[in-house]
């Protein structure tokens, strides 16, 4: 059985190079970085002031990898927060007549999706020949961080209502809208969870990257102390095969996990006074 590959590589001083190296690890993206395909940057922020997003550098990083795309979009939508195109404001300094913010709750160019019994409207831009990456960060949440990020493609700001089918309902846009075709991690901060021993980010200055999202969510899992079987998010997805969550299929390039794992949790203790 080939297994899946999830690199772990520290982010070095020159940031694009060290993505370089993680995607030479996984097998490159020659798949990938064609002149014919377009580029989605799903990134995910929810609230700019909690700083949990996408760090610029990481940002650049995915930027410069993807040198042969004709466009690259960074996509968002409207929340009960604030509108998509505030929020991509964040990476103004990346953008470019190659490189647009889009704010997927503005297009009225959509198609028809039925989403946990429900019919929903989504971007056009979601469904044509383009590359599907999605970028989170590295963090302690049991419904995950790079999955659930597709969370936000729906264009409306309220999207609690869906909190009580969250599993289904995110699964169900990955599978609607064809997976996910690159998935990043960044690391920069790791952002303990209940019970961490401290309520503030841990410099960990990594990103894991890996073609297979599931697997990439269940690697970050464990990197912050969850248990990938325990993982609805990844179990349900395993289930409806959409990928390996399954860490002893999963071949863990770079740097070593376990040390990585107690650099990580090292970091969640009290200091002592």
């Amino acid at each position: 059985m080939k297994l899946v590959k999830v690199a772990i590589m520290e982010i070095g001083e020159d940031v694009s190079t060290s993505f370089a190296q993680a995607l030479k690890l996984i097998g490159g993206i020659s798949d990938l970085n064609v002149p014919d395909r377009e580029v989605l940057v799903k990134v995910g922020v929810f609230a700019p002031k909690q700083k949990q997003y996408t760090t610029l550098p990481v940002a650049r990083a995915i930027v410069d990898s993807f040198s042969k795309a004709p466009k690259i979009w960074f996509i968002e939508s409207d929340n009960y927060r604030g509108t998509g195109s505030e929020r991509l404001k964040i990476w103004n300094e990346l953008y470019s007549d190659r490189v647009v913010p889009f704010n997927l709750s503005e297009d009225t160019e959509t198609q028809t999706v039925t989403i946990a019994g429900e019919e929903m409207e989504l971007s056009h831009l979601l469904f044509e020949s383009r590359v599907l990456i999605s970028s989170h960060t590295l963090r302690w949440y049991e419904k995950g961080s790079v999955i659930k990020n597709l969370f936000g493609l729906p264009p409306m700001k309220k999207k609690a209502r869906f909190h009580k089918n969250l599993v289904p309902v995110i699964l169900d846009l990955f599978e609607a809208v064809g997976g996910i075709d690159l998935a990043v991690l960044d690391g920069t901060y790791a952002y303990p969870g209940p019970g961490s021993g401290t309520k503030s980010r841990i410099p960990a200055n990594v990103f894991l990257v890996g073609q297979d999202a599931v697997a990439v969510e269940a690697v970050g899992g464990a990197l912050m102390g969850m248990n990938p079987e325990k993982m609805s998010i990844i179990q349900e997805a395993m289930h409806r095969g959409l990928g390996e969550g399954n860490l002893e299929n999963i071949d863990v390039v770079g740097l070593e996990f376990n040390e990585l794992q107690e650099k990580i949790r090292s970091g969640k203790k009290k200091k002592k006074p």
